[in-house]
């Protein structure tokens, strides 16, 4: 990885010097733009609207119109801002770690120390681990300043932008305001439906399925040209689902398939010692687990 930024964390006199990591990347598959008439590749060019010129980035400055008047601001501008300026990564204060809402979460960095001795760094990370607290932090990255919060993955001191507060819209739903009565049988079968999938979490249990069957359907027109069949490639299309009508029939009949996918009672059966088969009994081992509907890890 290369670094694409270098400073230093501070928080009261302590002073961390950090490099700074990108911490995700994009699998995408890279598509571009083609003509559909004879596949000649799309290309967009940045053309002046006054001398009609075609203008190369580096002659390309930013501006600001508040609709009657036009602001340029050059590279230098912006370089000159203070923030800009600064090389520090600023603890503001630090937080009880489950007060930071995801739903703020932005990009994530990874820092690597960058002095002779990390115990600075190492301090920090097993201070934020013993007091389950989560950093705020100020710092200006690719002119713009941004507000982090500095927490701990493995033994890594990584940062998450933010999104301000007035970035996050507000949730009102005229549909979420009328009185919804729930049974307690309805709660009951949810819970237990919830408990029959339940799991641990493995992210490298997943995969990006449209991407994979995109990769598929470029390998096979590499492999075969345009007249490929893509039903016998993917598989005709699956016509399950639909609108749920009867709630708690939907409930029974999908807690007894998760059920009988395990080996297990269906709801109301009964034991071989005539008792009444528990909807959250405890499973034993992985055997037991629901076969889950899942996008697995490829092969």
């Amino acid at each position: 990885m290369r670094s694409i930024w270098k400073g230093a964390l501070t928080f009261g006199l302590v002073n961390v010097p950090v490099k700074v990591y990108a911490a995700t990347e994009d699998h995408d598959v890279s598509l571009h733009q083609v003509h559909n008439a004879d596949g000649g590749r799309i290309r967009y060019q940045r053309r002046c609207e006054v001398c009609g010129e075609i203008v190369a980035y580096a002659d390309i400055d930013r501006a600001y119109d508040d609709g009657d008047r036009t602001v340029v601001l050059t590279d230098e501008d912006l370089k000159s801002l203070p923030s800009e300026r600064s090389r520090e990564i600023d603890v503001v204060e630090f937080v009880p770690s489950e007060q930071v809402d995801p739903i703020t979460f932005d990009k994530s960095y990874f820092l690597e120390p960058d002095s002779a001795s990390p115990k600075a760094y190492v301090l920090l990370r097993r201070t934020l681990e013993q007091t389950d607290r989560t950093a705020i932090v100020r710092f200006s990255l690719r002119q713009k300043t941004r507000l982090a919060a500095l927490r701990v993955r493995g033994d890594v001191l990584m940062l998450q932008t933010l999104l301000w507060s007035d970035e996050v819209r507000q949730a009102a739903f005229p549909s979420l305001e009328t009185d919804v009565k729930i049974s307690k049988k309805e709660l009951e079968l949810s819970a237990s439906l919830v408990e029959s999938f339940s799991s641990d979490f493995d992210p490298d249990e997943y995969v990006d399925e449209y991407q994979k069957e995109l990769r598929t359907l470029i390998q096979a027109k590499l492999e075969k040209g345009d007249a490929i069949d893509t039903d016998a490639t993917f598989g005709e299309e699956s016509e399950e689902g639909g609108e749920v009508i009867d709630l708690m029939e939907a409930l029974r009949a999908s807690v007894e398939r998760s059920r009988a996918s395990r080996g297990g009672k269906a709801d109301g059966e009964k034991d071989a010692d005539g008792g009444e088969a528990d909807a959250g009994e405890a499973r034993d081992g992985d055997a037991d687990k629901p076969k889950r509907k899942r996008s697995k890890k490829a092969s």
